[in-house]
């Protein structure tokens, strides 16, 4: 028998971006899916509800996840480097990838929600108390708890924190542009390479498209953009979905977006899969250099020389990384390759250089 939804519990909130169809009916306009939700119902993220025709988020502060990373770790290795973000999570996700690596948060919906209840002031407070530099909203799909994203990510930036998150890039344009004079750097996590028959098969999504319109608009925000994917073998390894996705980078983003490459280790529904090979990932890597992309990394193989970052002018290793650790920094004061004397594309320098 499912659980009533209390809807006097504090992280139970009237949600944003969502309109009436009469009868009771509404429909979400907070991700791509747009959802037509009964009364009743649920948004297919599992955690947007409609009660007599009004849309509810369940989720609202209501966290699962609350630790110290480095920022290296969502992967970010070309904004703010060598600092350390809060990162939260709640419960649900609007995508259904059979291979997650967090599915026990991200597939917990309806009446299945769980976590501590936290408010924006209780996040900052806990930041500042570790150490952090920024808050990340990472770990599921931070779309689908938008408002309280929103609003913490508002008290972060009056209190001197960056915000950064890691996203599926299925929110909607309306939302985002409310989003982005708050929000400092995001990842936006492809898998399969954009290929639609992919994210139909194994993610439950209609149609990525989407995703390049997201894109555009966080360019458009002057959001900073790192952009990963993951490569699944057997099913969403193939050369041409790579190349295609880098040359759009590289036309509409800028060949000095850096591209991560991250590798597959089998998860949740896909256990039948062997970790991705690294000589895929390298002839991938190659592959999106080709199409002009300055900076290529392969993640999830600690000490793979893509790990690194080097000049794409005159090949100079400029940080040298061991998994999420930067362990040389060789750029001058302003970020210049200390070879040719190239500007590169990385935003801030570890502190501890100051030291």
């Amino acid at each position: 028998m499912k659980k009533r939804i209390d809807l006097s519990k504090p992280w139970i909130k009237v949600a944003k971006y969502w309109r009436p169809l009469g009868n009771n009916k509404v429909v979400c306009d907070l991700c791509y899916k747009r959802c037509p939700i009964a009364e009743g119902g649920f948004g297919a993220c599992g955690v947007r509800y409609n009660k007599e025709g009004k849309l509810y988020t369940l989720v609202y502060g209501l966290l699962t996840a609350a630790n110290v990373d480095p920022i290296e770790k969502k992967p970010l290795m070309h904004f703010m480097p060598g600092t350390n973000v809060f990162s939260i999570s709640t419960a649900g996700c609007n995508f259904m990838c059979r291979f997650c690596q967090n599915w026990t948060i991200s597939q917990s919906r309806r009446d299945e929600v769980f976590g501590e209840f936290f408010t924006p002031e209780e996040v900052v407070k806990e930041a500042k108390k570790y150490g952090a530099d920024g808050i990340s909203y990472t770990y599921n799909e931070p779309t689908v708890f938008y408002e309280f994203m929103l609003d913490t990510a508002k008290l972060a930036k009056s209190q001197g924190l960056f915000n950064t998150m890691v996203t599926n890039g299925y929110m909607t344009t309306e939302p985002l542009k409310e989003l982005g004079p708050y929000m400092d750097a995001a990842t936006v996590d492809f898998k399969g390479g954009g290929n639609k028959e992919f994210y139909r098969k194994f993610m439950g999504v209609p149609d990525p498209e989407p995703i390049f319109e997201t894109l555009q608009e966080m360019k458009k925000q002057n959001i900073f953009i790192e952009i990963t994917n993951l490569v699944v073998p057997k099913y969403g390894d193939k050369v041409e979905d790579i190349r295609k996705l880098a040359s759009w980078v590289v036309n509409y983003l800028g060949p000095e977006t850096p591209f991560h490459l991250l590798r597959f280790y089998p998860n949740f529904m896909m256990l039948d899969l062997p970790p991705t090979p690294v000589q895929t990932l390298e002839k991938l890597a190659n592959v999106a250099k080709e199409e002009g992309l300055h900076y290529v990394y392969i993640g999830n193989v600690p000490g793979h020389p893509y790990e690194n970052t080097y000049c794409p002018y005159c090949g100079e290793l400029l940080v040298r990384r061991y998994g999420f650790q930067i362990v040389e920094w060789r750029l001058t004061k302003d970020n210049r390759c200390p070879k040719c004397g190239r500007k590169i594309n990385i935003v801030g320098r570890p502190k501890w250089l100051s030291e």
